[in-house]
């Protein structure tokens, strides 16, 4: 059996430092939900949430039991924006878009995706695992930063990287994405850690 730590396979992407910096992110497959509304208070994000974690390990079981790879199941990521970006505020989350996600390694195919997806909706009655699906994701160049402590101190970490991405002479595009190093189900909220990312083009 063949083990491999995800997490260091990918460390250029899964680490940063709290001076801003810009990485390179190529697409690779994600375990993706989509949904609106405010995070804190949305039912359809709790369900993602508590459907992508049983998905995840149970794709990680159907690799390992099709190709003999055991691997570390990723941190839950966080994709977020408004069709009017001018209008995305960290005080009004009511109309947030997001994609809450999970990366995979490239062994987790369409099809065993779409079996091991519709059998651990059933076996665990995941509310939103009708909704998953895996997709092929990549940010491209990116400007990045690491926040500590609540999600709800970002602010002033998001207002550094998008100086930084000004400074830089970078413009944005794509969209916010966030990396939670620190299990959100279980660290607490002084101790979070979170990657910051947005992707950037000259």
């Amino acid at each position: 059996m063949t083990s491999v730590d995800m997490k260091k396979t990918y460390r250029d992407h899964y680490t940063a430092t709290e001076a801003p910096g810009v990485v390179e992110v190529p697409p690779r497959p994600y375990l993706m939900i989509d949904g609106i509304g405010d995070p804190n208070t949305s039912q359809a994000y709790q369900e993602a949430i508590a459907a992508l974690y049983p998905l995840a390990y149970g794709l990680r079981k159907a690799v390992k039991d099709t190709t003999d790879l055991a691997y570390t199941v990723m941190p839950l990521e966080g994709l977020w924006w408004v069709e009017n970006m001018r209008r995305f505020s960290l005080d009004d989350k009511s109309n947030w878009m997001w994609t809450a996600m999970i990366c995979q390694p490239d062994d987790v195919t369409a099809g065993l995706a779409a079996d091991t997806i519709a059998a651990v909706t059933v076996k665990k009655k995941l509310a939103a695992g009708h909704l998953a699906r895996v997709e092929l994701f990549g940010d491209g160049l990116a400007a990045q930063v690491l926040h500590r402590g609540p999600y709800a101190d970002e602010a002033p970490t998001i207002e550094r990287l998008h100086r930084f991405i000004d400074d830089q002479g970078y413009r944005f595009t794509g969209r916010h994405h966030e990396l939670y190093l620190t299990d959100p189900r279980r660290s607490a909220p002084a101790k979070n850690r979170t990657i910051i990312r947005q992707p950037i083009t000259r």
